[in-house]
């Protein structure tokens, strides 16, 4: 009795074109292989048939450019199959370092004066105050350990569960992601920390900071080590 080959390529029919799920732990020379015989005797490479998108997912298996391109001239030269996407599981170092800078709390201790503009990527501490006609941007949250007395923007990229934090607030605009709170009717009295965030109204709220436990509890998740 023969013993059955393992199968490195399962290919499924969907509403989409193909999608083609490969085997991440088989060498690249055999998976190739596989995937030229099961394409050039499948039914799907018709000269009749228009073109089918075809999607691969290769799981784990980090592919290099000069893989990746082989993969696709592969899926090409079968008639009428054109490749759409290819997803890894696997992440670069440069996207991981991207990853990391969107995600990481960046530290800055400084005074933002009048028509200065501090921008991260990331949520930003700043140990300083914020002067009128001063602005601070980030792509996450704001805690300012100071006054803030200018213009903050948090989730600049999109963001809107960003919150603004600040030791006295007297802000002259806040906004959140797209939402902006302009000319605050209020002042902080400086006796505790405050904190803006978007309400289920999509109205941007100053309340006081221990609140955030509740409306904001992935905050104190951890999340920042990237190896």
């Amino acid at each position: 009795m023969t013993e059955r080959k393992q199968q490195y390529v399962t290919i499924k029919g969907t509403k989409e074109g193909l999608t083609l799920h490969l085997d991440d732990v088989c060498s690249f020379g055999e998976l190739l292989t596989e995937l030229d015989e099961k394409l050039s005797t499948s039914y799907y490479g018709a000269e009749e048939r228009s073109l089918i998108e075809v999607h691969v997912k290769v799981g784990r298996r980090f592919l290099t450019d000069q893989q990746e391109e082989e993969l696709r001239t592969l899926i090409r030269n079968k008639k009428n199959l054109v490749v759409d996407s290819i997803d890894s599981d696997v992440v670069s170092k440069e996207q991981a370092l991207e990853w990391r800078r969107e995600t990481e709390i960046v530290p800055v201790t400084k005074i933002v004066r009048s028509g200065q503009v501090l921008q991260v990527k990331g949520d930003l501490l700043l140990i300083g105050d914020v002067n009128p006609g001063g602005t601070v941007v980030a792509g996450g949250n704001i805690f300012v350990i100071g006054a803030l007395r200018g213009i903050a923007h948090a989730g600049y990229y999109g963001n809107k569960e960003a919150i603004i934090a600040a030791s006295l607030m007297n802000p002259m605009q806040l906004k959140i992601s797209d939402v902006t709170n302009r000319a605050p009717d209020y002042t902080g009295d400086g006796h505790e920390m405050e904190c803006a965030y978007i309400n289920k109204e999509n109205q941007i709220v100053v309340d006081r900071v221990q609140l955030l436990t509740h409306l904001r509890p992935n905050l104190t998740r951890v999340e920042r080590g990237v190896i």
